[in-house]
């Protein structure tokens, strides 16, 4: 008589069950961070213009941008180590402090801790951009473009509903005692807890640490082993700089937002100049609202071309839409229909880059490097377009709307050119 003594195998994870639960999740608590988001962008301008002055509001919003850009290191360095959840939990979390910091400079009139609270008020984008991956560390290749553009697709529910909610908490905070424009933070930092519990509570199986133990316990010939590495930025640069297609991705991301936000935040002060002050707001909130629809409400046709055709083919349909964009916006002169026109194409433009281009990366690196590698483009997507934000009102009083565009357009060139060189090189697939 004989004994087995071989341990059996553990059973291999409910993947599919595991990415559908997990992509239900991301589009829940997307919604709800969402809102919070947008509700700091929708008032923050004014509320640091009534804290700090006009003057410096601009600055003080862009301090929003850069905290998201910067936030991408820590992060993402957590994930390396612990996986998703406790990343995504921490972001979240820091947009809550940074949120109440905000209130508190509201009462205080403390214009230091204003931009301090402004700052730590992206981990709450920061969140939002890293929820987007996490939505394909276990999703099938041919599904990954249209589970990356649900989860953006979502942002549209928090993004539509987030004025309502913004007027709803000034009106109710105002009878607690809080300044004007204060309760729409205190809102979103209680948005951004409410996802951050959500998230510890029910991200379970972490989506990354399964995909490293799947690809660590079925590795495909030749594939270096799934193991934690070092998430910082030097190393994920290292990473991207060996492999073609990763390169693609990051540029297309970072590019299609320069693009964007240099063109969109200037759009309103084009507007300004041929309407009356009382005329201006509706105009420039039906133009942005077809911006933001361009942006978000067709993500998933996107993702589903993204999947069908191919990552470079829509990027570079993306990379069109934004020229188009550029030609329409920079020709429109005061006509506010076609102007309208060619900031929807500009949303749909960075529609195609972002979705298209996020897939690519994260499809092009091994699972062990993606949490780095996609910190490193979230960073470089922050710094471009804290950056384009910062420059376009220089180059917008110095040469005006159209030239603005136009160079806006012949920043996409180099774009163009890295899309179109064929490497040779496919996605790793294998490594995942």
């Amino acid at each position: 008589m004989s004994t087995d003594l071989t341990a059996p195998a553990p059973p291999r994870p409910d993947v599919a069950g595991i990415q559908r639960r997990t992509v239900r999740l991301l589009f829940l608590t997307q919604i709800i961070g969402g809102i919070g988001v947008t509700i700091g962008i929708s008032v923050g301008a004014l509320l640091a213009a009534r804290v700090a002055g006009t003057a410096l509001a601009g600055l003080a919003q862009s301090a929003g941008v850069v905290g998201a850009a910067l936030l991408a290191i820590p992060v993402t360095r957590l994930m390396t180590a612990r996986g998703r959840r406790p990343g995504l939990v921490l972001a979240y979390l820091v947009g809550a402090v940074g949120g109440v910091l905000v209130v508190v400079a509201t009462v205080t009139r403390l214009v230091p801790l204003l931009f301090v609270g402004m700052l730590l008020f992206g981990g709450g984008t920061a969140a939002n951009l890293q929820a987007r991956y996490t939505a394909v560390d276990l999703a099938e290749p041919q599904r990954r473009g249209r589970q990356l553009s649900l989860v953006v697709w979502a942002t549209t529910i928090g993004a539509v509903a987030a004025p309502n909610f913004a007027a709803l908490a000034d009106d109710t905070t105002r009878g607690w005692g809080l300044p004007a424009l204060a309760g729409p933070f205190a809102f979103s930092a209680v948005a951004f807890m409410l996802t951050a519990v959500v998230l510890l509570v029910l991200l379970r199986p972490d989506p990354l640490l399964t995909a490293r133990r799947l690809t660590a316990a079925e590795p495909a010939p030749g594939a270096a082993p799934a193991v934690a590495r070092r998430g910082g930025m030097v190393a994920a640069w290292r990473t991207v700089r060996g492999r073609p297609a990763a390169r693609l991705g990051i540029a297309a991301v970072a590019v299609g937002h320069l693009v964007m936000v240099a063109v969109m935040s200037m759009t309103p002060v084009h507007l300004g100049e041929w309407h009356s002050d009382e005329d201006v707001l509706p105009v420039v909130g039906l133009v942005l609202s077809l911006h933001i629809a361009g942006m978000y409400a067709l993500s998933p046709v996107v993702g589903w071309l993204t999947d069908r055709i191919g990552r470079r083919p829509v990027i570079l349909g993306g990379v069109a839409l934004l020229l188009a964009a550029c030609a329409v916006s920079g020709t429109a002169g005061h006509h506010t229909p076609l102007l309208s026109v060619g900031l929807t194409l500009l949303g749909l433009g960075w529609s195609g880059t972002m979705v298209a281009g996020s897939t690519l990366l994260s499809e092009s690196v091994p699972t062990a490097d993606r949490p780095g590698v996609q910190g490193l483009s979230d960073l470089l997507m922050g710094l471009a377009g804290a950056g384009a934000a910062a420059a376009s009102g220089f180059v917008m009083r110095a040469v005006g709307y159209p030239t603005l565009t136009l160079l806006s357009a012949i920043a996409v060139v180099p774009l163009v050119a890295l899309a179109l060189r064929r490497t040779g090189t496919a996605p790793l697939d294998e490594e995942d």
